[in-house]
């Protein structure tokens, strides 16, 4: 089986490149949109980040326009937009697909991996988040509704494994 640290991303400057650089680290990757509903998630996502950094966690953000075309900017835009607004320091990565035969080879495993509400594999919507151990295990998958103040004590549990 192929291990979530040797799928290839893109940066957001265009280069390829594998989630290694994070193993041993707990992860939260999140399908981030810049014009959506739950776009101010933002400032929760880099309130995680920060108090938790420092203990091997980091929040992965992975841009995306499938929904409502609701992330129309390029990367630099992308970047500009999260760092001036929400003052934004977690890895953002090259606009992707999340659903269809475009879909990104890291959401088509993390889709796998965490089955949606009645085994669904489909991303409903923007600011679906994932949470990765410290060993690249998939432990939850969780709604655009879920905040990221609401995932803390999963953080916590997951940097305890």
């Amino acid at each position: 089986m192929t291990s979530i640290y040797d799928i290839p991303v893109l940066t957001s400057g265009g280069e390829t490149k594998t989630l290694v650089e994070y193993e041993g680290e707990v992860m939260l990757i999140v399908n981030t949109a810049s014009k959506c509903g739950f776009t101010p998630q933002y400032k929760g996502l880099e309130a995680l980040y920060r108090k938790y950094a420092s203990q091997g966690f980091v929040v992965l953000g992975f841009p995306c326009n499938q929904f409502g075309a609701q992330e129309p900017g390029d990367a630099t835009e992308i970047q500009n937009f999260c760092s001036l607004t929400y003052d934004v320091t977690f890895p953002l990565f090259a606009k992707i697909d999340v659903n269809g035969p475009d879909a990104a080879p890291l959401f088509q495993y993390l889709k796998t991996a965490a089955k949606g509400v009645l085994g669904s594999e489909g991303i409903k919507w923007n600011f679906t988040k994932f949470l990765v151990d410290r060993q690249g295990r998939v432990l939850e998958r969780y709604a655009p509704t879920t905040t990221p103040e609401s995932l803390e004590k999963d953080v916590e549990a997951a940097l305890q494994l």
